[in-house]
């Protein structure tokens, strides 16, 4: 391929940071992925970026009319809809039909683009991340939006006070009093330490970060569904289901469907059935096991994106027999993970090598060897660990798809090393419970699996369930050389020196293994032949505002 390097011109508009990146790229220390996925982190134009590379501009144009209602079937929302607590499938896709972020993470490219901003930086050291405000942004109580309404709302999921959410994303990363307001139509966050990937905290990744209204009642939500997006509440159920109408006064200009309507199911098995049946037109999410059918049905399309969606094996490195990690490695020696995501998954999936670093992440070190099944070893390091006879532990996990038959496919695999497995499997209420240590099975059981969410960059991943003192540590797992390696990280603004860190991490959970990741699975969702322009993310939203039925 040809490149087209930028102007002398074009690069003077370019702060240090951002000329650093095309740098990199110019050097070769970079490739095509990472300059795209780099390169719009940290605020270079879609236009300068696709220049580059020779990417013609542009949205594809629908291939339907424009009018028509889409019906879409989602996972049923577990509690009342609010944008602070907000944290199942269901409840954040609503959150987005009517919210909107700083920026949207676009799942097939990977790469950040403009949404209520529309330019962001980063200063050299990575501490302050400046935003410039889209112009003439109007709320649907009619109000425009402004600096002060960006600075109310993500001050509050930062403020531990408000127990938001999203302090498993701005915990140790932002206070409240570092969202400032510049002029009114600029933002800047000062952060707690150098965050090479924070314009993706506040994007559509995370999924509680929508700008509403300065004063808005977050409890309150389900009354208004107030936000700045292409669609406008038309009435809720809780329970049941939502309608919503156009926003003709939306900022990005024509919207498709006239309407949508979202009924909420609660289980997969009714979602094929009414897809099948002409009953809804979209489906928000399917796996595999159970949807079979639809993957070769002529008359369904099906929504492939890679993610870093994935579940996470846990095991308590406090508690016997994995308080010594040669049972925790000889465990995830036991898996052979091709055949665990041909079974699963149909091979619609990455492996994992038990680290958070997905292959999907630029800066994921592909340097390590990847761990591969090994009963001769596992075996080996049983004995040596003193269980030569074997050992006997329960794994406790949620009854959500394809987890109940991971468990067996685990509990089938130690059987081979002596380890013997019950299982305990709950509902995701129990499963949960309080989310907090010493009230919930997650973080209190010596071996689980837990279901986790795609994250465009890992930064969650590394932090909440393997930091020392991590809210979501079920491992229990307390590695200081661990924290300071994650944390020069988290701060490297430069990809090439990130993957010097990640190669490190990934080489140090290895040995230490407080946390199985087997598998990376697609994220897939499925509609009717005749609809185009939907577009899901691996974080379950659903953004029809470009929708159309043949």
């Amino acid at each position: 391929m040809k490149f087209r390097l930028p102007n002398q011109q074009a690069r003077s508009g370019l702060d240090e940071l951002q000329n650093h990146v095309i740098d990199e790229f110019l050097a070769g220390r970079i490739d095509r992925r990472g300059l795209l996925r780099h390169g719009s982190a940290y605020g270079i134009s879609a236009a300068l970026l696709g220049g580059m590379i020779g990417e013609a501009p542009g949205r594809a144009l629908a291939a339907g009319v424009e009018g028509a209602t889409i019906r879409v079937s989602i996972t049923a929302p577990s509690t009342a809809i609010n944008p602070v607590v907000a944290g199942d499938t269901g409840s954040l896709c609503m959150l987005q039909q009517a919210g909107e972020f700083l920026l949207f993470d676009n799942p097939k490219t990977l790469r950040l683009e403009p949404m209520l901003a529309t330019s962001w930086k980063s200063s050299r050291d990575g501490r302050v991340w400046t935003f410039t405000l889209r112009k003439g942004v109007k709320f649907h109580s009619g109000g425009t939006m402004t600096a002060d309404d960006v600075v109310y709302s993500l001050a509050r999921l930062a403020d531990p006070k408000n127990g938001s959410n999203a302090l498993s994303t701005f915990k140790g990363v932002l206070k409240p009093e570092g969202v400032v307001k510049v002029d009114d139509h600029t933002v800047a966050f000062h952060l707690e330490a150098p965050n090479g990937n924070f314009a993706y905290l506040v994007s559509s990744d995370n999924y509680n970060a929508i700008i509403l209204p300065k004063g808005s009642v977050a409890a309150d939500y389900e009354k208004t569904f107030d936000g700045t997006g292409p669609f406008r509440l038309d009435a809720y159920t809780p329970g049941r289901g939502a309608s919503f109408v156009r926003n003709p006064a939306w900022w990005g200009g024509k919207v498709m469907p006239a309407r949508t309507e979202f009924g909420f199911y609660s289980n997969q098995q009714s979602q094929v059935l009414a897809l099948q049946g002409g009953q809804v037109d979209v489906i928000q999410q399917i796996v595999v096991q159970g949807a079979q059918g639809l993957l070769h049905d002529p008359s369904v399309k099906i929504l492939n994106i890679r993610s870093s969606n994935h579940r996470e094996v846990h095991m308590r490195c406090d508690k016997p027999p994995f308080t010594d990690k040669r049972v925790r490695q000889a465990v995830a020696l036991t898996l052979n993970r091709p055949g665990i995501v041909h079974a699963l998954f149909g091979g619609l999936s990455d492996l994992g090598n038990d680290s958070p670093f997905a292959p999907i992440y630029p800066s994921t070190n592909t340097s390590v060897p990847q761990r591969h099944r090994q009963i001769a070893r596992a075996k080996h390091l049983m004995a040596e660990a003193g269980l030569a006879h074997g050992a006997e532990v329960t794994l406790t996990t949620e009854q959500v798809q394809e987890i109940p038959d991971y468990a067996v496919l685990i509990q089938n695999a130690a059987a081979e090393i002596g380890l013997k497995i019950n299982l305990k499997i709950e509902t995701s209420a129990a499963y949960y419970g309080k989310a907090t240590f010493g009230n919930s099975d997650w973080l209190d059981s010596t071996m689980g699996i837990t279901d986790y969410g795609h994250r465009g960059v890992p930064n969650v991943f590394l932090t909440a369930p393997l930091e020392s003192g991590g809210s979501w540590n079920a491992a229990h797992f307390n590695n200081k050389t661990y924290d300071k390696l994650v944390a020069d990280y988290i701060a490297t603004v430069d990809l090439t020196r990130q993957r010097e860190y990640s190669g490190r991490i990934e080489r140090l959970l290895l040995d230490e293994t407080p946390i199985i990741f087997a598998y990376f699975y697609n994220y897939l969702a499925a509609t009717k032949k005749t609809v185009s322009g939907v577009v899901v993310t691996g974080m379950s939203q659903v953004f029809l505002q470009h929708a159309t039925v043949a």
